[in-house]
């Protein structure tokens, strides 16, 4: 009997060995993508294990290092900037109501709603106001004053109610950043997110009254977005153990509040959460597919940047992107000693 334990062990190994020597290691995984049709507006990907980049490939003449419009991925950094204001006191936190920080925006005649909307509520897109995004979008970026017209909008929800995904939303917090700060949300954004080694904001788009536009048209490298997702991976902390974000904010920014009506994803302060391949992942998605994916049970960060020229979740590219961090988890598990 133990010599046949001891064989059927031997097997066992002998067959878990094969199947991690027959998955590709990470860097013949990216070049394999190159090759893919469905995988045509892929720009780049970097995965990063442990806070070290193990694998990094650009696509069709693009380079990790080049400027990309992360698109609504920079929601999530919004977020963060939220998460810092809290904790140097420039606002009270998620509970705090917006109404009196945009007194002056408010319509002539409010909705008594409005006074009910919270800093949280908005950042968790429950802020029950009129969709801004997708069909709706080209026309409150044509106003003259996007505040005064995302205030002004009709309530879906009430606050607190069903997510209801809009920049608008997003775009508030930075109006509300700029008012208790007295400074442009870019400003703060170089401040603030300065000591992260990498990180860089290179363009971000404004509305008329010169406020930077939360949660789109925002322009960084790949390597960049990777630098912002090691923070959020390492616990708020920088490489060298500075701490810029809180570790509470970070946790709050991941608790499940609501649900995608569209994918189901769960949704915290400006991250996306779902299983995929076993593993709960953290995510920011920005239009055409920009990705930054966090895997905090296996210490892993990956970007991924696409041409912007299309959507990516009604195409099924957006399922394409998570498979393929499917297929790098599953690279990782098998090799545990990758990038060592």
């Amino acid at each position: 009997m133990i010599k046949i334990a001891a064989a059927l062990l031997s097997l066992l190994l002998m067959c878990s060995l094969a199947n991690a020597q027959d998955r590709p290691p990470l860097p013949a995984l990216l070049d394999g993508f190159a090759g893919r049709d469905d995988l045509t507006p892929l720009k780049t990907v970097i995965v990063s294990r442990s806070g070290v980049v193990v694998a990094e490939r650009g696509y069709r003449g693009n380079r990790p290092s080049d400027s990309t419009n992360i698109k609504s991925a920079s929601k999530s950094i919004v977020s963060a900037l939220v998460g810092i204001a809290i904790d140097k006191g420039l606002l009270e936190g998620p509970d705090q109501k917006i109404a009196p920080l945009l007194a002056v925006e408010l319509p002539a005649s409010p909705d008594p709603r409005l006074q009910e909307v919270t800093i949280g509520y908005l950042l968790s897109m429950q802020a029950g106001l009129g969709r801004l995004s997708g069909p709706n979008y080209g026309r409150w970026v044509a106003s003259r004053n996007w505040v005064r017209f995302a205030l002004a909008q009709p309530f879906d929800d009430v606050p607190g109610g069903q997510m209801l995904y809009s920049t608008a939303s997003t775009h508030l917090l930075s109006a509300i950043l700029t008012k208790v700060s007295g400074r442009s949300t870019l400003a703060l954004a170089r401040e603030w997110l300065g000591p992260v080694n990498g990180f860089r904001i290179n363009a971000w788009d404004r509305d008329p009254q010169g406020i930077y536009l939360g949660g789109n048209q925002m322009a960084m490298s790949a390597r960049s977005l990777l630098a912002f997702g090691e923070v959020y991976r390492n616990g708020g902390k920088t490489a060298d153990g500075k701490q810029v974000v809180s570790a509470q904010w970070v946790a709050q920014s991941w608790q499940p509040r609501t649900n995608s009506r569209f994918s189901g994803d769960i949704y915290g302060y400006g991250w996306f959460q779902r299983e995929i391949a076993g593993e709960t992942v953290h995510f920011a998605w920005g239009y055409g597919g920009q990705m930054l994916y966090i895997v905090p049970a296996l210490e892993l960060t990956v970007v991924m940047t696409s041409q912007e020229s299309g959507p990516s979740a009604r195409t099924g590219y957006r399922d394409a992107l998570h498979l393929l961090l499917g297929d790098i988890i599953d690279t990782v598990k098998a090799a545990p000693r990758l990038g060592e």
